[in-house]
């Protein structure tokens, strides 16, 4: 399984890592991403969803509906 955040669509991100003599080799970056519970009351039932931590706060912020409303709009979640 991909670590894709499935909500907002997060994923990898290529960069360098560079010594103090500057040398550089390939590196990835990858996304802070948490498996997490969530409770659905619209829909009555548990969903297990891999999210990533700036999510995680956006879903505190405005609730899981608006953000699974989002993220279907965006095509991220089914």
């Amino acid at each position: 399984m991909s670590r894709v955040c499935e909500l907002t669509g997060k994923k990898a991100m290529v960069g360098n890592n560079v010594s103090h003599a500057m040398n550089k080799t390939k590196r990835r970056f990858d996304a802070n991403l948490i498996k997490k519970r969530f409770y659905i009351p619209e829909e009555d039932n548990w969903v297990t969803l891999k999210v990533s931590t700036s999510a995680l706060k956006t879903i505190n912020k405005i609730g899981i509906d608006a953000m699974l409303k989002e993220a279907r709009a965006k095509g991220f979640y089914k």
